[in-house]
């Protein structure tokens, strides 16, 4: 069956409404310029209708999926500090909790350990302090050579350099500075352990079971401080993110800048893209999958229907209103989303640009009734 072109249609209904507004139809065959007429008669005959131009700005691309991360030094591991016992849980998974809050308990023989070699230590150094003392007064009354003092201060040094040692093992440990004083001053042992936290955040994970049996290092519970997040969106490779383009979140009101965009592509064909989270931390929680859009283009243009631009000699165009008719004004297509195009060109905020019926103001524009 053959079929006319829908623009050989379209110049036709246009040829027909200029006879009905009584101008003649050479007017519609003559050699194309950048400015033709086009009058509201005809306009509504074609049902052209033409968008005003507000501002330039990014063009915000089609949703990717984007995981809600946390920096690298937002989030905390807390580890076993000694080998022991889980004697006591203090918290729960999601609880938020502060700095020097309790945590858990553990029951080790090895802090009581940690703990006799400060009281050994410190009690090393009182010795070597005073027979110090006591070298230095029989020097004092030449019953010594003074080599003698030099070695009792020697020894002085090495026995306080023990008991430093053993102070930054017990706070290595989790003993606060009260602690390790009584430690050092009442020459009891204390077999209980309470791991606290070290800054404010949220419980994201806890590993530790009651009466679970733990070896230095194993891991306990996650804290997560979550005044900053990350957003680690998945995007096509080569796309180039304007510099402080607005990242949003589908659904919700989350902002976010763009960091960087990794170098590799993953199995997927895409390639992460880092964004700091500037507005809206508070309706995220990390490891959450969200959807974001990110804007495209290097630069702001004109946002406008992918429909409003043209082509003709491998060159776009858009229709811009004037007094007499329409002017075909040239642009550059910056990147396009959808059924959106972002182009930049002489263009001013408040002109008209046609955004239907684009085809046939192109029929009008070159002066003939063939499609494209």
């Amino acid at each position: 069956m053959f079929r006319i072109p829908r623009a050989r249609v379209l110049a036709s209904v246009l040829a027909g409404a200029a006879l009905s507004a009584g101008q003649p139809l050479a007017a519609l065959a003559a050699a194309p310029t950048a400015e033709f007429a086009v009058s509201p008669a005809q306009m509504q005959a074609l049902d052209v209708t033409v968008r005003k131009l507000d501002q330039p700005a990014a063009i915000a691309g089609l949703a990717s999926p984007a995981r809600v991360v946390l920096p690298p030094n937002q989030d905390v591991m807390v580890s076993a500090p000694v080998d022991g016992v889980i004697d006591r849980l203090l918290v729960n998974p999601q609880d938020v909790v502060k700095t020097g809050q309790p945590l858990l308990r553990m029951a080790s023989p090895a802090y009581g350990e940690l703990q006799l070699k400060l009281m050994e230590a410190d009690s090393r150094a009182k010795l070597a302090r005073q027979a110090s003392d006591r070298e230095k007064q029989l020097f004092a009354e030449g019953i010594i050579p003074e080599r003698r003092v030099q070695e009792a201060q020697a020894a002085q040094s090495g026995s306080d350099a023990a008991v430093r040692q053993a102070q930054a093992a017990l706070r290595l440990a989790g003993a606060d500075v009260a602690a390790v004083r009584r430690a050092a001053a009442s020459g009891k042992l204390d077999d209980t352990l309470t791991v606290r936290a070290r800054s404010d955040g949220l419980v994201v994970s806890l590993d530790a079971k009651l009466g679970q049996r733990v070896k230095e290092a194993d891991p306990l519970l996650r804290i997560a401080n979550l005044r900053e997040l990350w957003l680690e969106v998945q995007v096509a490779p080569g796309v180039t993110v304007p510099r402080g383009g607005e990242i949003t979140v589908v659904g919700r009101e989350v902002t976010a800048v763009a960091l960087s965009v990794g170098a590799l592509v993953g199995d997927a064909q895409t390639q992460t893209l880092r964004a700091r989270v500037m507005r809206g931390a508070d309706q995220l929680r990390p490891g959450e999958v969200v959807q974001a859009r990110v804007p495209f283009a290097a630069g702001a243009g004109w946002s406008l229907p992918l429909a409003a631009v043209t082509y003709q000699d491998d060159k776009a165009y858009v229709f811009v209103r004037s007094a007499k008719g329409f002017v075909a004004t040239p642009v550059t297509v910056l990147s396009s989303a959808g059924q959106a195009v972002q182009v930049r060109g002489a263009l001013q905020s408040g002109q008209e640009v046609a955004v239907s019926s684009v085809i046939a103001l192109k029929s009008a524009w070159l002066g003939k009734g063939g499609g494209e």
